[in-house]
């Protein structure tokens, strides 16, 4: 038997009208609307992202078509749009909060568009969504030394565990960008599982730190969201992603290079 691939869906804002610096990234409310209405339709159910890599680590069976929906950043859309969407159909999903960029006594400015607030992600949680942590103040964490990247791991952590009471157990990688050094240090701060984006289905040999997910944008039609979830053309859909990402990864690990060169001669 073939390994089970899971579409894990990545999306952002839900906003009818979204800032520039999001828009590409964005769903309208009424498609999002229409995608879970598919879902439904399709049979699938959602599970949270804990739920699925609990299932794998554990072996236990996975309900009949699983999927994932999950939100990065926080923005304010997610609970003024997508929380009745998700509620209609009670749909479980993942928000990946980025600390810093939430409004409320943390908050060091950087969002997007319009944020959540406490409230609305403790509204959030209290409807089934879970929190897990997306950095605090959003950078890419494979270009941070380990102080600072220790400090946006544990200072995420530590906010959200004020702010709500239970520890996120879950993390997603800032502009899906990791490392093994990241990958490692996500895992020595207690995170059990976390997500990148890769474009792919999800799959257990991936291991837990290193989940693929497809991307959602507003240019996503119903036909091609379909595909998505039925694991259909992905390859095709995102080649021109991929391209892009190989080159920018290549640019990367130039930096990094380039960093750790001039710190030894300091």
């Amino acid at each position: 038997m073939s390994e089970q691939a899971v579409p894990i869906l990545m999306y952002h804002a839900v906003a009818a009208e979204p800032s520039e610096a999001t828009r590409t990234l964005s769903v309208s409310p009424e498609s999002f609307a229409a995608q879970m209405a598919l879902l439904a339709d399709l049979g699938c159910t959602p599970v949270t992202t804990a739920a699925l890599a609990h299932s794998w680590r554990e072996g236990a069976a996975l309900p009949e078509r699983p999927v994932l929906i999950t939100f990065d950043d926080g923005y304010e859309g997610v609970h003024r749009h997508a929380l009745p969407a998700l509620a209609r159909h009670g749909f479980a999903s993942t928000l990946f909060v980025s600390t810093g960029w939430i409004r409320g006594d943390h908050d060091t400015g950087g969002g997007l568009d319009t944020m959540l607030d406490w409230d609305q992600i403790r509204e959030l949680a209290g409807s089934g969504v879970e929190i897990g942590g997306h950095s605090h103040t959003h950078p890419q964490l494979d270009q941070l030394d380990d102080d600072a990247l220790w400090f946006e791991l544990l200072h995420c952590t530590q906010i959200i565990t004020d702010e709500l009471g239970p520890r996120p157990v879950s993390f997603a990688y800032p502009y899906g960008y990791s490392s093994r050094r990241v990958r490692n240090t996500v895992r020595q701060a207690g995170y059990h599982q976390s997500l990148a984006v890769g474009n792919a289905l999800a799959r257990r040999r991936q291991g837990p730190h290193a989940l693929q997910r497809v991307t959602v944008r507003r240019s996503t039609g119903i036909e091609e969201f379909e595909r998505l979830v039925k694991g259909r053309a992905i390859t095709r859909d995102f080649a021109r992603d991929r391209v892009l990402t190989k080159g920018y990864a290549m640019v990367r690990r130039a930096r990094q290079v380039r960093r750790k060169a001039i710190r030894s001669r300091v």
